[in-house]
């Protein structure tokens, strides 16, 4: 079922044939619905407040796309519904584990993206953030 229009889909394989990458994307996304705007996710657990997985930007962000999953299911939403992600990593050596695991999440979804890196998060521990903007499409 397609949620959202997406403009111009691609993969991270075909426009960057150097990298080992493999995600879905697009170029842009229209959507109608309810907005769900999530705050930077990282690798913490977020009941207990405790970093995980410090030194591993894979691990991080598994722990981080965990969290994005977790939210959007308690706001009625799903990952399909991720219109738009903005990925923070404190240095570019980690961009092909952070993308790897990050498509694993987002395969089929395509939605767009913007990748920053960016001198130090929050924490000295986090080596990637993860925001995300999804909509809860209305019903037909």
């Amino acid at each position: 079922m397609v949620v959202h229009k997406r403009l111009r889909p691609f993969n991270t394989k075909e426009t960057y044939p150097e990298q080992k990458l493999d995600n879905d994307l697009s170029q842009g996304v229209v959507a109608k619905g309810t907005m769900v705007f999530l705050r930077g996710q990282v690798a913490q657990d977020l009941d207990s407040r405790e970093s995980v997985h410090v030194g591993d930007a894979g691990k991080q962000t598994e722990k981080a796309m965990q969290n994005v999953k977790m939210l959007l299911e308690e706001a009625g939403s799903e990952m399909s519904h991720i219109c738009r992600i903005v990925v923070y990593v404190t240095d570019i050596r980690y961009r092909e584990a952070v993308y790897q695991e990050m498509g694993k999440w987002m395969k089929g979804v395509f939605p767009c993206s913007t990748g920053l890196v960016v001198p130090a998060l929050a924490r000295p521990e986090w080596l990637v953030e993860i925001e995300v903007t999804a909509v809860i499409p209305d019903a037909a």
